[in-house]
């Protein structure tokens, strides 16, 4: 047995380390003797108080035997700071004290078991550390899987919020909508995206990027994608519902630096003239029958939360009668490609060779994530949203 100013070199056949919490030098050593006479493939170390134990806990402790009276600590008091101490590892009590309340309590608080000195055998006390680290990886296990539940239900939430089901029943214009997650996260980031048809025909279209990544950034996109829709479906005009967007991110965001890009889309009835308001955003992608180009506005508003007096102008683009847009996050665009960064032009190609093979929007749409992942070698870094719509024999 080792002490806490001398371990020794593990054994190689070792499969762990027990680490015993004890100031008499003869109990310890009998613990000792006890798993070695139960063939128990285990080290021992030895610590003479609560203090000194804390400073032993390696990657190697697999159990901790623990007496109740102690130099600097003294019964449940010393199992507490032992129990915080331990993380993971799990505790027995070994002590001398025959006391049925105490071992109850003891276990109550976090001990796997309580055995009494002189009145347990090596082969009880092998068996008990075995069955202490089986319930205690099942315990690690158990919380893992609430964890992955807990998440689970909060990404589910997220995607209620940010990845709605448009309100589109034009049988004129097709559509479809993608989220990925950047990273390889598996929950979702700021990005948004929703559409709405009024009952006069017009089609609202918004796709959004708060900045940052995580829960907080994603309910700030939450809160943002929700109050669009409400302020649309109130009949709003475009440059109303943006600034009404403006005030909700002022109101949610948790840093001054926090901010958001939008693409606000307003398509007349007859679906051959649009109104493209943008907020920092990147414009969308034009898909004619000639070929596909990347929308310029003739000016840009900034980005919500940067100016309280901002305004956000319209540009109007005459669609004519067999057109697509793709309206996406920088995402998509900011990967890597070659030498430098896939770019909107890049994404024009992706989008130019999707289209001569004969895909429809959801094909579209996947092979623009796919061939943006692609070359960059990877999954992309950021979220990426892309709402694609058109109408139209080709779609």
């Amino acid at each position: 047995m080792t002490s806490a100013v001398g371990r020794t070199a593990p054994r190689a056949a070792a499969t762990g380390e027990v680490l015993v919490v004890e100031d008499d030098a003869g109990d310890a050593l009998l613990v000792e003797e006890l798993l070695a006479d139960a063939g128990a493939d285990l080290d021992t170390v030895w610590a003479t108080s609560v203090g000194e134990a804390m400073a032993m806990v390696t990657p190697r402790t697999v159990c901790i035997l623990l007496d109740l009276g102690l130099p600097d600590s003294e019964g449940l008091e010393g199992l507490r700071r032992t129990l915080a101490a331990a993380g993971r590892v799990p505790v027995i009590v070994l002590t001398g004290r025959v006391d049925r309340d105490l071992g109850e309590a003891a276990v109550a608080a976090g001990a796997q078991d309580y055995l009494v000195k002189g009145a347990v055998s090596g082969e009880e006390l092998s068996r008990a550390i075995r069955y202490a680290i089986e319930r205690r990886r099942g315990q690690e296990t158990a919380r893992r899987l609430v964890e992955a539940e807990m998440q689970a239900a909060e990404k589910a939430r997220l995607e209620r919020g940010l990845l709605p089901r448009p309100m589109l029943s034009n049988p004129r214009l097709a559509w479809a909508t993608r989220y990925r997650p950047g990273g390889g996260r598996a929950l979702l980031g700021g990005d948004f995206y929703d559409g709405v048809e009024l009952a006069d025909g017009t089609v609202r279209v918004v796709v959004g990027d708060v900045t940052g990544h995580g829960p907080d950034e994603a309910a700030v996109g939450v809160a943002l994608r929700v109050a669009w829709r409400a302020l649309v479906l109130a009949g709003l005009p475009a440059g109303s519902v943006i600034a009404g967007m403006q005030k909700v991110l002022l109101a949610e965001r948790h840093a001054d630096d926090l901010f958001a890009t939008l693409c606000d889309v307003t398509i007349d009835p007859g679906l051959d003239r649009a109104d493209l308001r943008v907020a920092g955003h990147p414009c969308p992608l034009l898909v004619r029958p000639s070929g596909v180009e990347q929308l310029q506005v003739g000016a840009r508003g900034p980005l919500l939360g940067l100016d309280d007096d901002a305004d956000w102008p319209a540009f109007g683009v005459d669609l004519g009668g067999d057109w697509g847009l793709v309206v996406f996050t920088d995402g998509v665009v900011e990967g890597r490609a070659g030498g430098g960064r896939l770019e909107v032009s890049g994404l024009s190609r992706l989008a130019a060779e999707a289209l001569a093979g004969g895909a429809e929007l959801g094909r579209l749409a996947d092979e623009l994530i796919s061939g943006a992942e692609w070359a960059n070698g990877g999954a992309l870094a950021d979220d990426v949203a892309l709402f694609l719509l058109g109408t139209g024999p080709r779609w």
